[in-house]
């Protein structure tokens, strides 16, 4: 489904297509995100395909390049750490790693909790005495870690590849919670140092096995014997859903994640569940041998097909009903739920807090802050950020180039930037900016907030400022009023403050940079038309600079891919 500016907005897929579109255009029963995109289709195109499993593959793949605003979008602030294993290098190292990426690695994750992986890695590099340097590379002297035994020194050759590879299958077998047979295999292990009266090796393989037991325990939550499964919850509240995985291994709970999807409250949860497990399966590379979850989804046995497709093995959608496999389903869900409630009570509570200190009449649901950003007055730009309903929506941030004010000058800007976007929302309050903001913090201390009291003023409006000062750190340390009367805040919304003004700060420079970077980048071979960005890019890789080019002659600019000789001598007229 497509609008008018032919942006998709919505792709679906469909055994018998008329049905399926018609349904969307049926006067009853229809939700308020359904209406409000029928408004907005101005035309669709489809695509047949030879059978449904096709349908789904390509369904999820548009949706990840395209984005559209109506479907299950998997879209989070957080990106999850995993732990990364090279098998491709002769002596893998142990690392974490934010980026998913097909390299031959084995990747185990993601941990929700970025420290959780962090305590697992310097678990293994205490126990195991794999090299800890980034870039492994042969030398003739060994690093510290090799002096303080914590390392085996493969630079130097003292392990062999497939001694150093035992390691490596026992820390894979750590990871994906195959404790019975790490422990067995160390005891074999120790039993034979013990013969042969190493009696310091079967010691060191003693201290390992009983710290992975205990870690292991920490971790163990059910008796559920399987080998690897990932258990899905869902929970809903008038503002938001959340999904919430844990994944098991070995009977052993690794790490749990959640997302939050607002605006789907209206879905049937079997549809998000759905949307969801093709998004955030697709390109994985630790799909499990069975998915639970509650729900019993409408394209199971497509869904069941793709997975075991894209694992090279077979992959189940389970709804348990009964006994221990429901009660860890439940476990999910109630997590959810908890999650849910826990996000919504910290943004409340923050809201609660502002309008506390703030002394405000109602809940400050939306708050804008405002940065300038230029180099002795060149290029000068603005931003703006919102801060709604406690949470920072980078989607609402806009970017001002400054028009009235020439040179360097902060107050005049932000002044002008107040004015333009007020303007925007008291001539259309459904466009782009929204309704006006309940309060705006200003970057900065008193005569920020005298520019911006100025530019509400002359639209006869009342809305709050306070500025946000920040200590020797650059971090908020306090909010003022116009009167320069500090204001104490919690540490909580310190955190989220000192957030909020980065957050800004970083949208201003950045483009600012853009801008100065298209003004360097720019020169005369740009007003020959015929030359784009590739041919002039050309140009330059060959000659390195406008001047060299300029010295070139016709059969040397020629040689340049896509440079003809009309082309050369319009150069040459440079």
């Amino acid at each position: 489904m497509k609008d008018k500016d032919d942006n998709i907005i919505y792709v679906g897929k469909a055994i018998s297509l008329k049905r399926r579109v018609t349904s969307y255009f049926r006067k009853t029963n229809k939700t308020e995100r359904i209406k409000k995109m029928v408004s907005l289709i101005d035309h669709f195109e489809y695509i047949v395909v030879d059978n449904e499993a096709e349908a789904l593959i390509l369904e999820c793949n548009l949706i990840k390049k395209n984005r559209p605003k109506f479907n299950v979008l998997l879209k989070d602030d957080k990106t999850y750490p995993y732990i990364k294993i090279d098998l491709k290098s002769d002596f893998p190292n142990v690392i974490i790693t934010r980026r998913l990426i097909n390299d031959g690695s084995k990747y185990f994750g993601p941990y929700a909790n970025p420290g959780a992986a962090k305590e697992m890695v310097n678990f293994i590099k205490q126990k195991y005495k794999i090299r800890q340097c980034r870039n492994f590379k042969s030398t003739t002297r060994a690093c510290l870690n090799y002096h303080i035994k914590r390392c085996m020194a493969p630079c130097i050759g003292l392990i062999s590849k497939e001694e150093y590879r035992k390691q490596i299958n026992e820390i894979i077998d750590l990871l994906d919670g195959k404790i019975d047979k790490i422990v067995k295999e160390l005891d074999m292990q120790m039993e034979e140092a013990s013969k042969k009266q190493e009696y310091e090796k079967a010691a060191e393989l003693r201290d390992r096995k009983f710290s992975i037991i205990k870690v292991s325990e920490k971790q163990k939550v059910s008796n559920i014997n399987e080998k690897a499964i990932d258990v899905i919850g869902i929970a809903k509240s008038d503002i938001q859903v959340c999904i919430e995985i844990f994944f098991v291994r070995g009977s052993k709970m690794i790490g749990r994640e959640h997302y939050f999807f607002p605006e789907l409250k209206d879905m049937e949860d079997s549809e998000i569940l759905s949307g969801f497990i093709k998004q955030y399966y697709l390109d994985n590379p630790n799909i499990p041998n069975k998915i639970m979850l509650q729900e019993e989804l409408e394209d199971k046995t497509v869904l069941e097909d793709w997975l075991s497709k894209e694992a090279d093995k077979k992959v189940e959608l389970k709804n348990p009903k009964k006994g221990e496999k429901l009660r860890f389903v439940e476990m999910a869900e109630n997590n959810a739920k908890v999650t849910l409630e826990n996000k919504e009570k910290d943004k409340n509570e923050i809201l609660l807090e502002l309008k506390e200190v703030l002394n405000l009449e109602k809940l400050p649901h939306k708050i804008e802050t405002y940065d300038i950003s230029n180099i002795s007055g060149e290029f000068t730009v603005a931003a703006m950020c919102v801060l709604q309903d406690g949470v920072i929506k980078k989607n609402l941030s806009r970017r001002f180039k400054i028009k009235t004010v020439y040179g360097q000058d902060d107050p005049r800007c932000t002044n002008e930037v107040i004015t333009r976007r007020l303007k925007h929302s008291i001539e259309n309050p459904k466009g782009g900016f929204g309704e006006l903001p309940d309060v705006i913090f200003a970057d900065g201390g008193i005569t920020q907030i005298r520019a911006i009291k100025e530019a509400i003023k002359s639209y006869n409006l009342t809305i709050p400022v306070y500025g946000m000062v920040k200590n020797d750190k650059h971090r908020t340390r306090a909010l003022i009023d116009e009167e320069r009367r500090e204001i104490e805040i919690s540490e909580n919304l310190k955190n989220l403050i000192t957030l909020f003004q980065d957050t800004v700060h970083d949208t201003a420079i950045t483009y600012h940079r853009k801008l100065r970077d298209k003004a360097v980048t720019k020169s005369d071979l740009d007003e020959i038309e015929g030359i784009g960005p590739a041919k002039k890019q050309a140009l330059l890789k060959k000659f390195g600079s406008l001047e060299k080019i300029k010295q070139a002659n016709i059969d040397e600019l020629m040689q340049v891919k896509g440079i003809n000789e009309d082309l050369a001598k319009k150069i040459l007229k440079l």
